[in-house]
């Protein structure tokens, strides 16, 4: 993957397909592996995707610690400035969903469309995991133990249906451990988003946007889906029933074509 300097801090970004140009920003943990290349591929038929690692992940350089949300916005606008483009359709997952959200709110001109998934708004109405859900994952980390990492995050981010073809647990950890993910950045990454409060302002965002959440999602419960849809003038929901909150793992060709629709209605 090549790297650019976007506004100091190192990014590795991969390009592919062709057509108008689709960024995808990736959420907490995870690196640009996370898409998974059933989804992509759906939208490399219709797009030039653009996938990158965030600050401190994967192949990208370190993260000055610490930094918010809001700074992730700035080094994608940096990442657009690096690679030219003056607009670009965007989609954000979860973490990526929040950088989606900042980035919206204060450049919307270079947004085409916005896509945010499986993503959070703070304020008094949104929620996160569990408690019981929160302390296996710290259970899990605490250990040492990757496996038990990684059986916490398959419990977590998938959803009893896919979970029970036991095939599918073995390109997902393929692909948690492919990359670098650093602790100190993650547990930053988690300041960040526990910080992140946009609720208040979401209205001003007049951006053609699609929001998609399962509703079997544990990490980020759906009724996030629905005030967020709420909150931004003109925004379509789309719920996935039964599917947890990796829905493009779970459902790859279904969610590439629904960001693909949407993000074409508006050309």
């Amino acid at each position: 993957m090549p790297s650019v300097d976007a506004s100091g801090t190192e990014l590795h970004y991969a390009r592919a397909g062709e057509g108008e140009p689709l960024l995808l920003i990736q959420g907490m943990s995870a690196t640009h592996l996370a898409w998974g290349r059933p989804f992509l591929e759906g939208l490399e038929r219709s797009f030039e995707t653009i996938v990158f690692d965030n600050r401190g992940m994967g192949l990208s350089g370190e993260a000055e610690i610490p930094f918010t949300i809001a700074d992730m916005a700035t080094d994608t606008a940096a990442l657009m400035d690096a690679l030219e483009l003056e607009s670009a359709h965007v989609v954000g997952i979860s973490m990526g969903g929040m950088i989606a959200q900042e980035l919206a709110l204060s450049q919307s001109e270079r947004l085409r469309t916005l896509t945010i998934g499986a993503s959070y708004c703070g304020g008094p109405e949104g929620t996160l995991m569990d408690p019981e859900d929160l302390q296996m994952l710290a259970a899990a980390f605490a250990s040492g133990d990757r496996n038990q990492v990684f059986r916490a995050m398959w419990e977590i981010n998938l959803s009893p249906a896919f979970r029970e073809d036991e095939s599918h647990y073995e390109p997902f950890t393929e692909m948690a451990n492919a990359l670098s993910s650093p602790r100190p950045v993650i547990l930053q990454q988690m300041r960040a988003c526990g910080a992140h409060d946009t609720h208040e302002r979401l209205a001003a965002i007049d951006v053609p946007t699609l929001v998609v959440h399962g509703d079997e999602d544990r990490l980020l419960r759906y009724a996030n889906g629905r005030q967020i849809a709420a909150l931004i003038p003109g925004a379509r929901l789309e719920t996935l029933p039964g599917v947890g909150y990796m829905f493009w793992w779970e459902q790859p060709q279904r969610s590439a074509e629904l960001i693909r629709s949407h993000a074409l209605a508006a050309v």
